[in-house]
């Protein structure tokens, strides 16, 4: 009995019993307001109440950071994990490691 409860759409049901019920329980003691505010359905604008001219974020600054990450951080994961017994991972290395340069050098060009 105990190794059909562990098999795995049993104990996802299980589970997912027990967060209903935590769930429910939880609900009970929350807070709930006793009348409705005039305001609810409204959007915060930061205290105006003029927002039509809504921020645009500028991402020029973002996508840069972004790809020199992706290239860092993946980089160094693959040669990192890449095992050392054989040449042929060396040169695995090596060709990630020209990747990385080219990027940063495509990045970093002004």
């Amino acid at each position: 009995m105990k190794k059909f409860l562990l098999t795995p759409p049993i104990a996802f049901l299980i589970i997912l019993a027990a967060s209903a019920l935590v769930s429910l329980a939880f609900s009970k003691l929350s807070f709930k307001p006793k009348k409705k505010s005039d305001e609810g359905g409204e959007s915060y604008a930061c205290g105006e109440d003029m927002y039509d001219h809504m921020a645009q974020p500028d991402y020029s600054n973002f996508f840069p950071f972004a790809f020199f990450f992706t290239l860092a951080h993946v980089g160094t994961l693959i040669i990192v994990t890449l095992p050392v017994a054989t040449l042929k991972s060396f040169n695995i290395a090596v060709v990630y490691i020209i990747g990385i340069v080219v990027g940063l050098s495509i990045l970093f060009r002004k």
